[in-house]
C-alpha cells in the first residue's frame, strides 16, 4: 500500500511576496484568526480564518498568484495544502508568516 502524501508547498520569502503585492502580482491570503488579524494585518490582504477555510472563498485571484500567510507559517502551509486537495493550484506561501515579514522591516496594518 502506497502512502499518502501531501501535495508540495513553495516557499517565498517576504520580499518575494511584497514586491509580488506591490507589482500588482500576488493576491495574499491571510489564514489567521480574527483576534489576530484584529491587531495586526498585512497591507492588503484578504482574511479567511483557518477555522473556517474552504479554498472556494477565495476570490478570483484574476491572473495574480495566490499566496497564503499566517503568523510564522505553519497554518499557510495547511492553507495551500487544503486548496490544492480541492483542486486549485494554490502552492505557495510566505515563509515564516508575520514573524518574518516583520523581521524582513514590511509594514503591516492596524
Amino acid at each position: 500500500m502506497s502512502e499518502l502524501r501531501e501535495p508540495p508547498v513553495r516557499d517565498l520569502t517576504p520580499v518575494e511576496v511584497a514586491r509580488g503585492l506591490t507589482e500588482g502580482k500576488v493576491l495574499l491570503v491571510d489564514v489567521r484568526e480574527p483576534n489576530e488579524t484584529a491587531r495586526e494585518r498585512y497591507p492588503g490582504a484578504v482574511i479567511i480564518p483557518m477555522s473556517v477555510f474552504d479554498a472556494e472563498l477565495i476570490p478570483d485571484p484574476q491572473g495574480r498568484q495566490v499566496v497564503f500567510a499566517c503568523r510564522s507559517g505553519v497554518r499557510s502551509v495547511t492553507a495551500s495544502q487544503v486548496a490544492q486537495a480541492q483542486g486549485l493550484p494554490y502552492d505557495a506561501h510566505l515563509a515564516g508568516g508575520l514573524l518574518a515579514w516583520k523581521a524582513a522591516g514590511l509594514p503591516t496594518e492596524l
